[in-house]
């Protein structure tokens, strides 16, 4: 990476005004700017390169990342930078990720309390009980897991290649597959291939029709929170939005919305559509960033679900991440080994 001149405080908070005005108030937008400058700063003396996820909230997304998308499209990165330091605005399994494809490298996070409910709905044990009930049937772990879990798979996967990743399977001849942790995401990606959803339990194998996505019981807490009832308040409301919908939603909300997708891919959606107006159905600094992008479009801000994890993120903790060298991710060498693979192969699968 080489080391260029940061923009001074006054070019930041412009730049910032200019991308968040009536998203962001003023007055904080004049505080953190001051941040972004120190850390923009610190980044390219260390060099460090800082990746933001798309949950990340608006001053931080739209000011300190070198790079932001969903999972996979930052995983794909992180495994090409040259930087020496890598920081990721994420949550805990992002960062694990980022290390097992840069085992050579610092990564940092910038809170140790950026975990997900849908990582700690799913252990080893679990995926070695689920091994033993339906033998012989390939392992895709979400994204959303911790490196131990990944390094227990066969293939790993993100919202936005889930179908890929199991129409990869099915074409390689396999009939069950089992799908980890998002019981919704299970659901939805095995009726978007057109194949049974069974939901395992603790208590031995279930009978299976022919062929079946085998899922779990582990739900995302932002998005399990929205409801057919909220849609259908929408549409009485507005009867023209148009709703989209993230695919760890209820199979339920999925249906009764008008289309679905990664998180990138809802941003793609939305550069494109030529609605009236729209609502995003997912984590709410998302459809902040999103309308920050896209001032010309009118989003209804109807969201009321924050990621209590990913708000775990600020620009001070970036700040102090770079500066003190902390929070350090490391990971057992075996683990880095094995988790490899699954992630590898994701990552080759478009």
């Amino acid at each position: 990476m080489t080391v260029q001149e940061a923009p001074s405080r006054d070019e930041t908070l412009a730049r910032m005004r200019a991308k968040l005005s009536g998203i962001v108030p003023d007055v904080e937008l004049q505080i953190k700017a001051g941040l972004a400058y120190e850390i923009n700063l610190l980044k390219r003396e260390l060099n460090a390169v800082i990746l933001g996820h798309n949950y990340m909230e608006p001053a931080l997304f739209h000011s300190v990342p070198d790079y932001a998308g969903d999972s996979l499209e930052l995983s794909r990165v992180s495994s090409e930078t040259d930087a020496d330091i890598i920081v990721f605005c994420g949550v805990q399994f992002m960062a694990e990720t980022a290390k097992i494809l840069n085992p050579e490298k610092t990564v940092l996070i910038p809170s140790k309390k950026a975990g997900c409910s849908l990582a700690a709905g799913i252990s080893v044990e679990d995926v070695r009980m689920l091994r033993k009930q339906y033998p012989g049937a390939p392992v895709v772990s979400y994204v959303n897991t911790y490196a131990d879990v990944k390094a227990e798979s066969d293939y790993c996967c993100t919202s936005g290649n889930a179908t890929a990743v199991v129409k990869h399977l099915l074409a390689l001849g396999h009939h069950y597959i089992i799908f980890l942790p998002d019981e919704y995401l299970a659901h939805n990606t095995a009726n978007e291939v057109g194949i049974p959803f069974v939901r395992a339990t603790r208590d031995g194998a279930l009978p299976l029709p022919e062929k079946a996505v085998i899922g779990w019981n582990a739900r995302c807490e932002v998005h399990e929170l929205f409801t057919v009832n909220d849609v259908q308040a929408v549409r009485k409301q507005f009867p023209d939005v148009v709703i989209v919908s993230h695919p760890e939603v209820s199979p339920e909300v999925l249906a009764a919305s008008d289309a679905s997708g990664s998180t990138k891919q809802m941003i793609e959606f939305v550069r494109k559509t030529d609605a009236d107006r729209y609502l995003l159905l997912t984590e709410c600094s998302m459809g902040d960033n999103i309308a920050a992008e896209n001032p010309e479009k009118e989003m209804l801000r109807l969201c009321s679900h924050r990621c209590p994890h990913m708000a775990q993120i600020t620009l001070e903790d970036t700040l102090a991440s770079l500066q003190h060298t902390q929070y350090k991710v490391e990971l057992p060498d075996h683990i880095i080994r094995d988790a490899r693979i699954p992630i590898d192969r994701m990552l080759e699968i478009r």
